[in-house]
């Protein structure tokens, strides 16, 4: 299908939108005076701003591109297996793992969710963990800024690559001066704008379906069959134990085993207003995405013959230039835009924490004493370098097997190995779990992944969790071993961090 020619009120409403972007940037950029305000906004982001922000950066270009040609291909599922799974996830996060993270920080001082690794594990486990989460974000943030190109392709013809770099560039701007507080208020500025524009999108749908023969409650009745299924047939992608499997990758995932996550409950200023944002954040998972998704559903009725490909490429630019009335097309795009910007700016934030505070520091001790001036020059520069790394693979996604290829492959199975020693390090129940365990478990993982890159043949749903399941089953098996066989016993410090993440009223 052609792309679309966007009508220069749009283009007038787009750049309006950047403007005000890079104005909440510079803005927040006033009140960054050290590294601590740049990372993790001081610890006092309220709840409802944190939840938002956490709920917003769940969604980038991938939804409206790879997860748009999803549900035109396979319909209902995506919503159970992808929003549903979310939520449930990450409610089972606030009442487990998410209230630790600002005790955390409360405790220790921290800045960066890795930080910590060293006092818990050894500097080679925290180095370990971190550089395996820089290059598993380095594939994430490229599939989102692939998706972009994608999208600014689909709307407006440009050249994909051109939207990949105009949107690093744009980004980088605001994140550099700004930090999480940037990120943090555009996230919600644009999830206000995604709401204006994604119910004009379900509503105008909703108003044109009876030129097509059809209304609200007909439409799930002549999807294509298969599309009303809760979950897929078989055991790939969308089937029950693929879904049931892929609810694992998320809870680390969303807890705050992606970085940038974690950053946000950090921030917060203790374990409850932590809870408060997840449980928040999860609730908007139950609803939003059905009705950002509805649209894409039609799709196979309103414009028949798109294969997977194309409807990544062009679908939600056809619905919106179709059904949407001049300007409220613009105001769409740059929701999109924000979208993915936000969790891309989130995630070099984050990155660059761990890069200033977890491994740089090892080169160069005194960095941690930097001056506030100082530590927010390090911040800034580390920023910048990560992000124009990510541009660069974004150039070459499709080596890696495109955007969802580099999201549901890439990303969710090299998580896992970094996820278990981070998160599992900050329960009782495994603090006889060692260096040696986080080190074996994430080798383990990694191992599993790269065998099945060079030929080892698992089912979908096997390989999406065997990296994760190996790394635990390792992680856990060192730890039993050092409590019942070797009699192991615990270091002092780490009594005192398990007592003071697991108080209630911290």
């Amino acid at each position: 299908m052609d792309t679309m020619v966007m009508h220069w009120l749009d283009w007038v409403v787009v750049a309006l939108f950047f403007a005000l972007i890079l104005w909440i940037g510079v803005r927040s950029g006033k009140n960054i005076n050290n590294s601590e305000d740049f990372f993790i906004g001081g610890g006092k982001i309220p709840w409802w701003l944190s939840g938002i922000s956490h709920h917003v950066s769940g969604y980038s270009g991938v939804v409206f591109v790879g997860y748009a040609g999803i549900a035109y291909t396979q319909g209902m599922s995506i919503y159970f297996w992808w929003a549903v799974n979310i939520a449930l996830a990450t409610m089972l996060g606030a009442v487990t793992i998410i209230p630790r993270w600002p005790r955390l920080r409360r405790a220790l001082g921290i800045q960066s969710p890795t930080e910590y690794l060293k006092m818990r594990y050894n500097q080679s486990a925290q180095l370990l963990v971190a550089v395996s989460g820089i290059v598993t974000k380095l594939l994430d943030v490229a599939a989102k800024w692939t998706s972009m190109g994608l999208l600014l392709y689909g709307f407006t013809g440009i050249p994909i690559w051109v939207g990949v770099v105009v949107s690093g560039i744009i980004s980088l701007i605001y994140i550099a001066i700004g930090g999480i507080l940037a990120d943090l208020w555009t996230d919600f500025v644009q999830f206000m704008v995604q709401i204006a524009a994604g119910l004009a999108l379900f509503i105008g749908v909703i108003m044109h379906l009876g030129d097509y023969g059809l209304n609200f409650f007909t439409v799930f009745q002549s999807l294509p069959e298969g599309h009303f299924a809760v979950f897929n047939a078989g055991r790939g992608q969308g089937s029950l134990s693929w879904t049931l499997l892929y609810f694992f990758v998320i809870f680390f995932s969303y807890s705050g085993g992606t970085w940038n996550l974690a950053a946000r409950f950090i921030s917060t200023s203790d374990g409850k207003e932590a809870k408060k944002a997840a449980m928040f954040s999860a609730g908007l998972y139950f609803i939003w995405p059905f009705i950002l998704f509805f649209p894409m559903w039609c799709g196979p009725l309103l414009f028949p013959g798109m294969d997977q490909a194309t409807a990544e490429a062009t679908l939600y630019a056809t619905l919106t230039n179709t059904f949407l009335p001049t300007g409220m097309v613009g105001l769409v795009l740059a929701s999109m835009f924000a979208n993915t910007m936000t969790m891309c700016n989130s995630d070099a934030n984050t990155i660059s924490a761990v890069l200033t505070r977890d491994i740089l520091p090892i080169f160069k001790p005194e960095i941690l004493q930097a001056s506030g001036k100082q530590s927010l020059w390090y911040a800034r520069i580390t920023t910048i370098l990560f992000t124009g790394c990510t541009v660069i693979v974004a150039l070459f996604s499709d080596y890696f097997g495109g955007v969802t290829g580099l999201i549901l492959t890439w990303f969710s199975a090299l998580l896992g190995p970094t996820a278990i020693p981070l998160l599992l390090g900050l329960f009782p129940q495994f603090k006889h779990c060692d260096s040696k365990s986080a080190i074996a478990s994430m080798i383990a993982g990694l191992g599993v992944f790269v065998a099945t890159k060079l030929g080892v043949s698992l089912e979908a749903d096997i390989a999406l969790i065997a990296p994760l399941a190996v790394s635990f089953v390792v992680y856990a098996g060192i730890g039993l071993y050092n409590q019942y066989c070797a009699k192991q016993p615990v270091k002092p410090e780490i009594e005192k961090l398990m007592a003071a993440l697991s108080d209630k009223n911290a």
